[in-house]
């Protein structure tokens, strides 16, 4: 049973739900424990960072994209305590986004030969211009996950890259403002052993995740294992989410005792 989901998306990012929304939600998946951990933006009706909202407890975290050198990661901070330098960079890094959707929705659009009436904003994220195009009535794409593999996914046509902090810049960052900074989805990116290895510099990382691909690329890898020799051997404490970004939360998260010993931490 997931006790505590601590990877959800709101709207103020590229999620469904509304800050509002989300204890509902968790309460309809018999979670009761939610971080919210927008891409790149701390949430403006978060002011503390761990709260009770109606009921449920809510961390206030981040998921923040940087650059390691081989590979762009995401690093998840939680209990969020605002600094300057944190707002400042995320703040940054939405103007950059603003600029990237704006290349991706023009770059669909020249593609498909469509208007996807969707205007760049704070926030955007490609998800939202995935859902544009399947609700689109003159395109054939019926999931995002299509629309992501022909179009906007890394390296498709219509990719464009973000600018964002190198790896040392970003953990400096989370570290200040933070209870806790770990590793997301490690075994999401191209080369996880790598990924992994950066977690000598954290305190965690996502051990439970809906993955729904090879490890990186690999279907014969053991990518559980490799996860927990991460653990064992930097001494990290194990998280996990869902990664939602619809209305359905908990089918991955933490355990009762896992979230005990993240919420000491906190």
């Amino acid at each position: 049973m997931v006790y505590a989901d601590l990877h959800v998306h709101t709207t103020n990012s590229d999620g469904t739900l509304v800050l509002e929304e989300v204890p509902d939600a968790a309460r309809s998946a018999g979670v009761r424990a939610v971080a919210v951990t927008d891409h790149d933006r701390l949430h403006p009706g978060l002011d503390r960072p761990v709260a009770e909202l109606d009921g449920v407890t809510v961390v206030h975290g981040v998921e923040l994209r940087v650059d390691a050198g081989d590979q762009r990661v995401d690093l998840l901070g939680y209990g969020v305590e605002r600094t300057d330098a944190l707002a400042a960079e995320c703040e940054r890094v939405q103007r950059d986004r603003v600029e990237r959707g704006r290349r991706i929705i023009e770059n669909v659009e020249a593609e498909l030969g469509v208007d996807l009436d969707l205007e760049p904003r704070e926030g955007l994220g490609r998800p939202h211009v995935a859902r544009s195009v399947v609700d689109h009535p003159d395109t054939d794409y019926e999931t995002i996950d299509a629309v992501f593999a022909d179009l906007i996914g890394d390296g498709g046509p219509c990719f464009v890259a973000r600018d964002v902090p190198d790896f040392e810049t970003g953990v400096d960052l989370l570290r200040d403002a933070c209870g806790l900074v770990g590793l997301a989805h490690p075994l999401r990116y191209a080369d996880p052993a790598a990924a992994l290895a950066r977690c000598s510099d954290l305190d965690a990382v996502e051990r439970h995740y809906p993955y729904d691909r090879p490890v990186g690329g690999d279907p014969s890898a053991d990518g559980d294992a490799l996860v927990d020799a991460a653990i064992e051997d930097y001494d990290l404490l194990p998280t996990g989410g869902s990664d939602a970004h619809g209305r359905t939360l908990g089918t991955a998260g933490l355990g009762a005792d896992d979230w005990d010993a993240v919420r000491r931490r906190l």
